[in-house]
């Protein structure tokens, strides 16, 4: 279960805003990531003033709303790995590799490859991992600047301002649509396996896939959930779900959007011309004036 702040912050620097151990404070006063980041300092928007926001809380749950946030205990590479190779198989990560396209393009950056490998280190196969996390609606800086210059006082503080929110539609349409067309549709083309991970919240706001079994998929979607460790006042990420698809199902379903009805639409339409058509041809006054002074 989570909390029931009047507030959107979740974990700040990899903490509950209400953790007040000797850790967090470490962790908030020195700006650190607990979670694998490439340097220990958190990076998030800027580098010298990170926005050390992990994740907020939403209504009945929350939204992890930075990708390094996943990385916690490498769960979600041990996962990937499982779908990507065979168990007696050695294998490394390696992280933020560049993709070309045919013409040497950049199709962008993968966040983290799973490479396997030989005994004497070639690479045998490997198979892509995005983390997909949620952007946010709404200035959570404001919120963030405002519980750091004192945890202690703040930490149960009410924030008024309601518009910090995820941003589930844009999330999906700008990252995760564009990844699967230009990245994904290149290591298609090789044949190579893709995972992604995303919180539960994300997952639901996409449409239902097409399921395969494990041997058939081409794509697996794992889903992880953050839960309350009361003992430690920590949240703990964990698997909840993985669901299999092939490539091209799963991205005709996503960028396939459910039209509403047409009715609706016409209406719309019949009410701007309506609008149009009484500014073209306004009503002639003066002349009514006229007509009733005779």
């Amino acid at each position: 279960m989570t909390k029931n702040p009047k507030h959107p912050l979740a974990e700040v620097f990899g903490f509950p805003v209400d953790n007040l151990t000797e850790e967090a404070v470490r962790y908030r006063n020195n700006r650190l990531c607990p979670y694998n980041n490439k340097v220990p300092s958190c990076t998030k928007d800027k580098a010298k003033a990170p926005l050390g926001v992990c994740s907020v809380f939403e209504q009945g749950g929350m939204a992890i709303t930075c990708p390094i946030r996943f990385r916690e205990g490498w769960l979600i590479v041990e996962d990937a790995a499982g779908f990507f190779f065979q168990g007696d198989t050695d294998w490394t990560t390696l992280q933020e590799v560049r993709l070309a396209d045919k013409n040497g393009q950049s199709a962008g950056n993968i966040d983290l490859v799973l490479v396997s490998y030989d005994d004497e280190g070639r690479v045998k196969d490997f198979g892509s991992l995005e983390v997909q996390a949620v952007y946010i609606s709404g200035n959570v800086r404001l919120p963030f600047e405002h519980y750091m210059k004192d945890p202690a006082a703040r930490k149960e503080m009410e924030w008024k301002d309601t518009s910090v929110r995820p941003d589930y539609l844009s999330s999906s349409r700008k990252r995760l649509v564009p990844q699967m067309i230009y990245k994904g549709g290149i290591l298609k083309s090789w044949g190579k396996k893709q995972a992604v991970a995303l919180h539960r919240g994300f997952y639901d706001t996409l449409p239902r896939l097409p399921v395969v079994e494990k041997d058939e998929a081409d794509i697996a979607w794992f889903v992880y959930d953050t839960t309350l460790d009361s003992s430690t006042n920590r949240y703990r990420l964990a698997k909840t779900d993985t669901i299999y698809t092939r490539f091209e199902p799963a991205l005709k379903k996503i960028t396939t959007p459910l039209p509403g009805p047409l009715d609706a639409f016409v209406s719309i339409l019949q009410g701007k011309l309506d609008e149009q058509l009484e500014s073209e041809n306004p009503p002639d006054v003066e002349e009514k004036k006229d007509k009733l002074i005779i």
